[in-house]
């Protein structure tokens, strides 16, 4: 039986897989990741307008594996979100999908594609629903999720439904990238979360804060350190006592590797 539970500890890991972004000042999302878990709010951020824009030396098909590597809860004893002690049971648990990030299709008006100067776009971005169908399916199993749609008229809207007529809503708010002298290419994005199907509708905010860093030696290609951070919804009535303070946060380490020949792709 899919329990919030499950679809939370779904819901968390998905969000690294996911136009314009703000820059955010120099260091500032590294020095964020470096203090973890001191986090008392959330990061700078502009709101999201557009898709998210990758490095092109992600372009392709890759074979992810991801570990939880710790797991806080700051707010603790008095304020624990669902599933975070379940979670610990995924702790240092590797799990394996495909991704894959392709470049920017040009937007369509009514049957006809708007004029491009450029067919081949030089825009890399997360195909969203191939990547977070792979990625649900991996923690929940193949028949629990039916499928991803992602809004035609916006990549920061995706629904993710569920066997039982479940639901999982998630919409990205606002963002910031920041690209280091070392090369390491940073992103932080804020969602809007809404589980729907269960016996009353379960809101909340989560950030999502991912430094990759492209390898010299070819395995794995790319690694990632990532920190999830959820935060209370206005509806929660634990809210003020929270006060905008992270009620749980993840850390996870993602390894990306060139998928096997094998590996079937969509």
């Amino acid at each position: 039986m899919l329990t919030i539970r499950a679809i939370w500890s779904c819901c968390l890991i998905i969000l690294c897989l996911l136009g314009w972004s703000g820059k955010a000042t120099a260091g500032e999302l590294s020095e964020r990741l470096a203090n973890f878990p001191q986090w008392q709010q959330l990061t700078s951020v502009q709101p999201a307008s557009g898709d998210l824009v990758y490095p092109q030396w992600m372009a392709g098909s890759w074979q992810v594996t991801s570990t939880l590597v710790d797991l806080v809860a700051p707010l603790a004893p008095d304020i624990i979100t669902p599933g975070f002690e379940a979670n610990r049971q995924q702790l240092n648990q590797p799990v394996s999908f495909l991704v894959r990030f392709i470049p920017e299709k040009p937007p369509i008006t009514g049957l006809k594609l708007i004029p491009q100067l450029d067919t081949k776009s030089s825009i890399l971005v997360a195909d969203r629903a191939f990547n977070s169908l792979n990625l649900a399916r991996a923690y929940l199993g193949d028949a629990a999720v039916l499928s991803v749609k992602v809004d035609p008229d916006s990549p920061n809207r995706q629904i993710t439904l569920l066997r039982g007529e479940r639901q999982l809503v998630s919409i990205v708010t606002a963002r910031v990238t920041e690209t280091n002298s070392d090369g390491k290419f940073i992103t932080s994005e804020v969602f809007q979360q809404l589980f729907k199907g269960g016996s009353r509708p379960y809101f909340n905010s989560v950030e999502s804060t991912t430094a990759y860093h492209q390898l010299s030696t070819s395995q794995p290609s790319i690694e990632a350190d990532q920190v999830t951070a959820v935060y209370l919804s206005p509806q929660d009535p634990d809210y003020f006592a929270a006060n905008s303070r992270p009620v749980a946060l993840y850390r996870y380490r993602l390894e990306f590797f060139p998928p096997l020949p094998t590996t079937p792709q969509e």
